[in-house]
């Protein structure tokens, strides 16, 4: 690992000095269209300017609801210039889910793809937003792509359908300007405080899977660091020379950091991807190959297996780095045999803007541990019920963690927040884990989701490994099923692999020869699909609450919708990874 010291300053004094530094250099690319250092920083200028005549002031929250595209960077930093909040959202949530975010932020402006307007402008009329800025992506698209999307043939008509929408909103109180006429404002000469390192940057909700979402508050100083843990952690790195693929969302802290901070704080190539596409994906590494591309396991399976088929060559990605999920070997195994480079697994959270622990690059790795602190990370393994006391050695516990990247908060929420945040600084996680004797730390299971039956806690996880360890289980997720009189049933919903028949008697055998008989699941069910998160991490309490409500878990959606960026029919899986 390279040599590490906090930066100092803020985001915005980040991404000037890499505009000084590498102005010419492509700092964006987009279906080829590209933007260079020198170009951003003109925009980010411009937009900042913008965003000012409307009246936002330091302090004030900007809402983003936009997928990855050269907006979404410029909109993020041009926000922050003003030292005013970013707040980001999943442009496909629903209408309820914006509801509850706008009302608890308290944003004023909004710049949003222009297939979302109509929801901001549908909001209630108490909530504070006055002005939504529409974004369409086709305008950041090359001249040849917007010619062949007018064009009148089927796959333009449904490739035009999927990016626009009716640019004249129906009626409503909210005015609405385009994203080219914010750039168009010309600049102000009035002065604006630049925001410090102490400053809150970004409202970053959390994914919401035991609870309603809450707002993070994540500082300048937070996002800055952890960029700069990320950069020290990967050795090897060229200042001005990498090429990161942004397939996952930046409206999410994996996404935000490793794309919008940590790739713009190293003069990187920034290829950004509205979704993940295999097709466009493989097609971008024809032309202009990733040397870093972050991504949870159902990605990398994916590309190995279609860049196979097709002979394409994925040579050239040295760093690869996985969360939000247990990462398999095999997964593993076959990405560094296609790449050449290296696949590690890291654990974070969004309260810790979101990496925290992560496996060293190289030979030193544990596959199945999510890795070792961070630089400048300290971290305790404590009693659930007392997180005043340690465990004893190779004891499960809960993890806290201590480091610059902890987050300072939740937004409106004093009581959750001085619950997650102990004396010291110390941040609960809410993650069960161990370590072993090199210090490696491994995952169990999230407390709200263990099960207590007969008075025993279950390991969800525990149970999940069991069912997959059977050969025709292809997934799993096991809940835990209030009974009358107290107390809960361990319960599982299983996928099964293709041609393999549903026997529920015999998949309870199996797991009785694995587990002790109260870890056994008194029903299992069989659905066609687990309900995921935007990056893939299986939401236990849809599952629950599906089985409850007696629907099958294949029908239901998470409350994200299907992603912009969704690796499978869905896209920090194991827990909260980043």
């Amino acid at each position: 690992m390279t040599s590490f010291s906090l930066p100092e300053g803020s985001l915005v004094d980040m991404v000037e000095t890499s505009v000084r530094k590498y102005g010419s250099k492509t700092a964006l690319q987009f279906f080829g269209a590209t933007t260079s250092y020198a170009e951003l920083g003109e925009q980010i200028r411009r937009a900042a300017a913008g965003l000012q005549k409307l009246g936002v002031r330091k302090g004030d929250r900007v809402a983003l609801v936009l997928p990855n595209c050269p907006q979404h960077v410029v909109a993020f930093y041009a926000i922050l210039r003003l030292g005013a909040v970013v707040v980001e959202h999943n442009p496909l949530y629903t209408d309820r889910e914006l509801r509850h975010q706008f009302e608890d932020h308290g944003a004023t402006v909004a710049i949003v793809w222009d297939k979302t307007v109509q929801q901001i402008q549908d909001l209630p009329a108490d909530i504070p937003v006055h002005t939504i800025i529409s974004v369409g992506l086709i305008e950041a698209m090359p001249l040849s792509n917007r010619l062949a999307l007018k064009l009148p043939v089927a796959k333009a008509r449904t490739a035009r359908a999927a990016l626009t929408a009716d640019k004249r909103p129906r009626s409503g109180a909210r005015k609405v300007l385009t994203w080219k006429t914010l750039l168009d404002t010309r600049p102000l000469r009035r002065r604006h405080p630049r925001p410090e390192s102490s400053d809150l940057a970004a409202i970053q909700y959390t994914s919401g899977t035991t609870a309603d979402p809450k707002g993070a508050m994540l500082s300048h100083a937070n996002l800055m660091a952890n960029a700069a843990q990320g950069r020290a952690w990967v050795q090897g790195l060229r200042p001005g020379k990498e090429t990161v693929y942004a397939v996952l969302p930046m409206f999410h802290a994996y996404g935000l950091t490793l794309s919008l901070t940590f790739a713009m704080s190293m003069g990187a190539r920034l290829v950004l991807f509205p979704k993940f596409d295999v097709d466009l994906t493989l097609q971008a590494m024809k032309k202009t190959p990733a040397t870093f591309l972050p991504a949870v396991p159902p990605i990398y399976d994916r590309l190995a297996a279609a860049a196979a088929e097709q002979g394409v060559s994925l040579k050239g990605v040295r760093f690869a780095i996985s969360g939000a999920m247990n990462l398999p070997p095999k997964t593993v195994e076959t990405w560094e045999a296609a790449t050449g480079g290296h696949l590690i697994e890291g654990y974070g959270l969004t309260e810790t803007s979101p990496v925290a622990l992560g496996n060293p690059f190289g030979p030193s790795r544990k596959p199945g541990t999510v890795g070792v602190p961070f630089p400048e990370t300290d971290i305790r393994i404590v009693d659930p019920e007392n997180p005043t006391v340690e465990v004893q050695y190779g004891t499960p516990g809960e993890l806290l963690i201590k480091g610059p990247q902890v987050f300072g908060g939740y937004w409106n929420k004093p009581r959750e927040s001085e619950a997650a945040l102990l004396e010291g600084g110390w941040f609960r996680t809410g993650d069960i884990v161990s370590m072993d004797d090199d210090g490696f730390v491994t995952i169990r299971d999230r407390i709200k989701e263990l099960i207590i039956t007969g008075g025993f806690n279950v390991s969800p996880s525990e149970v999940e490994d069991a069912l997959k360890r059977h050969e025709s289980v292809d997934d799993a997720a096991v809940v835990g099923m209030a009974r009358t009189g107290g107390g809960e049933d361990v319960v599982a919903a299983v996928v099964l692999k293709p041609g393999s028949g549903f026997n529920a008697e015999g998949l309870r055998a199996y797991v009785r020869n694995e587990l002790a008989a109260y870890k056994v699941p008194r029903r299992i069910v069989e659905i066609q699909e687990l309900p995921r998160s935007l990056i893939g991490k299986v939401l236990r309490r849809h599952v629950r609450d599906n089985l409850q409500n007696g629907i099958d878990g294949s029908s239901a959606t998470p409350d994200q919708g299907t992603a912009p960026v969704n690796p499978d029919a869905g896209p920090a899986g194991a827990p909260k990874q980043p």
